[in-house]
């Protein structure tokens, strides 16, 4: 069986990704493409209680480096348990964020720079790619107000604070706005990088036209 296709959506919170990839789903969907949707941190038993600890604003002293592990041990249960299965079933896999989030977060956010990333990417990942990433890049500004307004109406609906990124200076996240541009500049072949503070059927229909190209080069048709 051939095997299946990793498709990543990758930006700042608040940028729209998980609209997007939900969007994107319904529209492999209809086209007879059941794509498997998967998170990081997330998306697994495990992966869900490496994402409270990651995100909960509660978590106050966290190292960087503690940060970075966590991550990538969420990211191996995630390979392990949905992706490597799925993509061994010849699935298109969507996943809302991977490697390149701890490069951006971490390496540029927390200043560990993208070696160690990389690195650990090799190791503990051996090395999976995704064979296309869609990187939203709206203005930062934009980003953040949607993201802390997102965080404040998920808090009074459900009691948990998830906010301990969006918390970050504002230079934080420059950094993390940065990195990704500097991925997106590094890999043009992988990366699709899509800019400004576009509608989001905007964003989308740039989305399913990077997309389909992509699976018609794999004897997909989209």
């Amino acid at each position: 069986m051939p095997r299946g296709f990793f498709i990543t959506l990758e930006g700042l919170d608040g940028s729209g990704k998980t609209t997007q990839i939900r969007k994107l789903a319904a529209w492999l969907s209809r086209r007879g493409m059941e794509p498997v949707l998967t998170r990081q941190p997330g998306g697994t038993a495990i992966g869900d209680r490496v994402r409270e600890i990651l995100l909960d604003a509660r978590s106050t002293g966290l190292a960087p480096m503690t940060e970075m592990a966590l991550m990538f041990a969420d990211r191996a249960q995630a390979i392990a348990e949905v992706i490597d299965p799925a993509l061994a079933a010849g699935r298109i896999v969507l996943c809302d964020r991977f490697t390149d989030s701890t490069e951006a977060y971490q390496g540029g956010g927390r200043e560990l720079g993208s070696e160690i990333v990389l690195e650990l990417h090799s190791a503990i990942c051996a090395g999976l790619q995704p064979d296309l990433t869609i990187l939203l890049l709206p203005s930062l500004d934009a980003s953040l107000s949607r993201a802390r307004r997102r965080n404040t109406r998920a808090e009074e609906q459900t009691g948990k604070n998830e906010d301990r990124f969006e918390q970050e200076k504002d230079g934080f996240h420059r950094r993390v706005w940065e990195k990704y541009r500097e991925i997106a500049a590094r890999e043009p072949e992988r990366v699709i990088r899509i800019e400004g503070d576009l509608a989001i059927e905007e964003i989308h229909e740039q989305i399913v036209e990077a997309v389909a190209e992509r699976l018609l080069l794999t004897g997909r048709k989209a």
